[in-house]
């Protein structure tokens, strides 16, 4: 057994705004799963929900959220006896460490964050007199947060898109200059992780799936829901007997996030060979729901028990804190906020 002084620490937030769907499977939970199980990795995974706070006012949907996010990843077999599972919220040592980060870190840095920058930069299209109209202190300020989710456990990878990379560049200069200031090394200096073999799947309307273009298949939707959205995928007028192009084709790019290599191949021939859109979409339809039947079960047995996901995070915290405390402490002793005996 790998002792975790040696292990590769990865960690992987979710932020709790919305439900999880199928583009959030192929891209994020899927392989973070498959590292969860990885004994050679300590893999750090929380429900970023004081980053919720940001985007969103509605204490119902964030506490759903956060329900729901839980569920999926323990229904689809996160394993949390390696994996720290733990809620961002549970963790108080984190939103102290955004402060002592916060005091070091040059605002001329977190005017150069892509959501800021965007922000200000809609405000001007649209004539604002105010760059900053509606922009708050945790949209400005998030990229500090965000440092400290990875700096307090000292992760050395942190599997990201692109658009973020500008973030975990921001954690190693937060990271580096409290190291300098307090003279010595506090904090291990993180890695962007891209995976540039996770798929970005498209959604019904052959945009990216995402929430904000209300066109994603919920990964855990009842059987009749799943059905009627995936006949809703956007295709093309070419009749049965034509052939098709899998490669733009979003109905195949679902379908070969979820086949083996073989099925997809079999699939391809199908294309080739004119298959109609109607049969497609039920082909798409059975496999993705026989694939997602048992979990769907498991899932809808944790939403009816949430003391048992309660019990399973306040665990996770425990872990979480156990390490998080004494560094805490070290980081406080350092900077002069230490007990005097």
């Amino acid at each position: 057994m790998t002792a975790p002084s040696d292990k590769t620490r990865v960690l992987t937030g979710i932020t709790t705004t919305g439900t999880p769907h199928l583009g959030n499977y192929v891209g994020a939970i899927k392989p973070a799963i498959a590292a969860s199980q990885d004994p050679s990795v300590q893999s750090y995974y929380f429900l970023a929900d004081l980053h919720a706070l940001i985007k969103c006012q509605d204490p119902k949907r964030v506490q759903q959220s956060r329900l729901e996010i839980a569920a999926t990843w323990l229904a689809l077999g996160l394993d949390t006896d390696n994996a720290i599972f733990y809620r961002q919220s549970d963790i108080p040592e984190i939103p102290e460490l955004t402060w002592m980060l916060s005091c070091v870190c040059a605002k001329g840095l977190m005017n150069r964050a892509h959501a800021y920058k965007a922000a200000v930069a809609d405000n001007e299209e649209s004539g604002s007199p105010d760059p900053d109209r509606g922009v708050t202190m945790g949209l400005f300020g998030y990229p500090v947060l965000m440092a400290a989710d990875i700096l307090m456990f000292n992760a050395h990878r942190v599997p990201v898109g692109r658009d973020q990379i500008q973030h975990i560049e921001m954690a190693r200069d937060m990271g580096g200059r409290f190291n300098h200031l307090f003279k010595d090394q506090f904090f291990t200096q993180p890695e962007a992780v891209v995976d540039e073999r996770v798929q970005v799947l498209n959604g019904l309307d052959g945009r990216k799936m995402s929430k904000s273009y209300e066109n994603t298949i919920p990964l855990f939707v009842s059987e009749k829901k799943l059905q009627k959205l995936v006949r809703k995928i956007k295709t093309n007028s070419l009749e049965p007997g034509e052939p098709k192009d899998p490669d733009t084709c979003t109905l195949f790019q679902i379908y070969s996030a979820f086949a083996s290599a073989e099925e997809t191949a079999a699939m391809r021939t199908e294309y080739e060979n004119g298959i109609g859109w109607g049969e497609a979409k039920n082909r798409v339809f059975e496999y993705l729901n026989a694939h997602l039947r048992e979990p769907r079960e498991r899932y809808q047995a944790l939403l009816e028990d949430p003391a048992h996901i309660e019990t399973v995070l306040r665990q996770g915290a425990e872990r979480a804190r156990a390490e998080a405390a004494p560094f805490m402490d070290r980081l406080r002793q350092a900077v002069g906020l230490g007990r005097f005996v």
